[in-house]
């Protein structure tokens, strides 16, 4: 491991252009479940594909937006863990570098990191659920805390102030394709970086789970964090065996300490 640490941080000390994808594990560090696991309490009784759908939405409104309020507010009580301070050092050190995470919370922005791409969407952008989709802030819609569910877990949804149509989670649920500006810019970012960093995610999940193919193809260095082998084994330069909150730190610390030194 310690081999392992000194090459990656060589690597990500003399980077120009850093990717960093990050998935579920990150959040975990931080408390937050992903939505599988956040079907507790009253939402035991449920699926996630009964509450992660358009056809859910549409079928009771006031049941999926009550989940994923209840959802926001779990988040907005957890706070960004050193994996995530990490990370926005890294975009401090080399100012040519994107985040691209697959999680739905705002800890990254929260911990410092400009303008993460959301491929799944946040729980923090919804937006109206007509064809034209206007995004809506809660301050837009008066809900500035989330709201508070009835005894069924339901909360009415607000109204659309441009159209007045609902307005849905800004999340991606099954059926849907990811956002297309987001996947794009991914895409590019992965193809035009130096060293990719994948942390904290399965390499199941497409098309995310291709990003770091295509940065490799590019002639990136990637590097993983996971505590567990995981199929991005193959694609990846160096393996370091940890969680982001135990890894990164250091990692970041080892390769501006060879950099400054050097």
């Amino acid at each position: 491991m310690a081999e392992a640490l000194r090459r990656a941080a060589q690597l990500l000390g003399s980077a120009r252009r850093v990717v960093v994808l990050t998935g579920a594990g990150i959040s975990a560090e931080s408390g937050v479940p992903t939505f599988r696991d956040d079907l507790t309490g009253l939402w035991a009784r449920f699926d996630a594909q009964q509450l992660a759908t358009a056809e859910a939405f549409h079928a009771d409104p006031d049941l999926v937006w009550g989940w994923y309020e209840w959802r926001r507010a779990r988040v907005s009580r957890a706070e960004p863990n050193p994996g995530h301070r990490a990370i926005a050092a890294i975009q401090t050190r080399v100012p040519d570098s994107t985040v691209i995470t697959q999680n739905v919370d705002d800890l990254h922005e929260r911990a410092g990191t400009r303008a993460p791409i959301h491929l799944h969407g946040s729980l923090f952008a919804p937006r109206c659920i007509a064809a034209a989709g206007h995004p809506a802030t809660f301050e837009d819609i008066s809900e500035s805390e989330p709201g508070q569910p009835d005894e069924g877990g339901r909360v009415a949804p607000p109204q659309c102030t441009s159209c007045s149509a609902l307005v849905r989670p800004g999340v991606v649920w099954f059926g849907e394709a990811l956002p297309q500006a987001a996947l794009t810019a991914a895409v590019e970012a992965a193809a035009d970086c130096d060293v990719l960093l994948t942390v904290g995610t399965s390499g199941v999940v497409y098309p995310a789970a291709e990003i770091p193919g295509i940065a490799a193809r590019s002639g990136a260095a990637v590097i993983q964090v996971n505590p567990q082998p995981t199929p991005l084994d193959r694609v990846c330069a160096i393996n370091l065996r940890g969680t982001a909150a135990q890894v990164l730190p250091a990692l970041v610390a080892a390769a501006w300490e060879e950099t400054d030194e050097g």
